[in-house]
């Protein structure tokens, strides 16, 4: 069991990725103080080794620390980009299984994520410190909401490539890169009777129907309970190009399976990235005049 936040709580923004400053977390923390929150920031932001928040043992030290100490009540990663898998062998969740809390993040996080849903433990994929400026208030407000403890349901628009029907099971997903990455490594991730959803970034459209193959190659998407997919932004094609777009590469992949599938679903990339508890038991409801989402309001 997680226990919600409560005002006065003490939270941690650390980086586990991409190196990111201080001055660019700025008005996030302007943000979770105004819910109430304590924020300390760790060492890694403003560290630099290269590309990353400072090299993989600070990295390391940073979340271990952040997971064991009893007085930090929430752990949210600053930032995506890449570098959480370089380190995640090393971490030890043994303290952190004890006494779960909430993690958040998304992008690349979502391998730490996995990670956790391998260990039976919830998590939240969501809106990132430095994308709070540009974020929605849905978004913002989704991810407070499930800090905290409140109920959640999402209500969405209908999709020409939707498929109708309702599916039960717990939700899973992220980044798709990065799902891909964790198959056959200590973070996978079983699939089973689950509610996946997909999201992702600046990537060629042959490489999204790779990674699709992938996924359909090792079983993950066959036994689905249902499937959302989210953002797939900023797409690139080749001179000559693929001939699909993203959702008619995933629509191809998962057209031979009969659960029910949306898309356009706010999660990913984009301003408006509502807040998804993964790990926990959630009702898909696809119909023809549109989306609904909805979980228990507590661990």
């Amino acid at each position: 069991m997680i226990r919600p936040l409560q005002p006065g709580d003490k939270i941690a923004i650390i980086a586990t990725a991409r190196l990111i400053s201080r001055e660019e977390i700025a008005a996030a923390i302007d943000i979770l103080q105004s819910w109430g929150l304590e924020v300390e920031v760790g060492p890694t932001v403003g560290a630099q080794y290269g590309v990353f928040a400072g090299e993989d043992a600070l990295r390391l030290q940073d979340l271990q620390q952040a997971l064991d100490r009893p007085d930090i009540k929430a752990i949210i990663c600053a930032r995506g980009g890449y570098g959480t898998t370089r380190i995640l062998d090393q971490v030890d969740f043994s303290k952190f299984q004890q006494h779960p809390k909430w993690i958040v993040g998304f992008s690349d996080i979502t391998s730490l994520l996995c990670h956790i849903h391998s260990l039976g433990i919830e998590s939240v994929h969501g809106i990132m410190p430095l994308l709070f400026p540009t974020g929605t208030v849905a978004a913002l407000d989704s991810l407070r909401r499930v800090l905290f403890g409140e109920e959640l349901s999402y209500s969405t628009a209908s999709h020409a490539f939707n498929r109708t029907g309702i599916a039960e099971g717990q939700l899973i997903g992220g980044n798709l890169a990065l799902l891909h990455n964790v198959s056959g490594t200590s973070s996978d991730f079983n699939t089973k009777g689950k509610i996946l959803f997909l999201e992702d970034v600046d990537e060629y459209l042959y490489s999204i129907d790779r990674m699709m193959v992938h996924l359909d190659r090792a079983g993950k998407l066959k036994d689905l309970a249902g499937l959302i997919v989210g953002h797939f932004s900023d797409m690139k094609d080749n001179a000559i190009p693929f001939g699909k777009d993203a959702y008619e590469i995933i629509a191809e992949h998962s057209g031979k399976y009969s659960y029910p599938v949306c898309y356009g679903f706010p999660t990913g990339h984009e301003p408006d990235n509502l807040a998804l508890v993964c790990g926990r038991t959630a009702r898909l409801e696809v119909a023809e005049n549109g989306v609904r989402l909805e979980y228990a309001h507590s661990s």
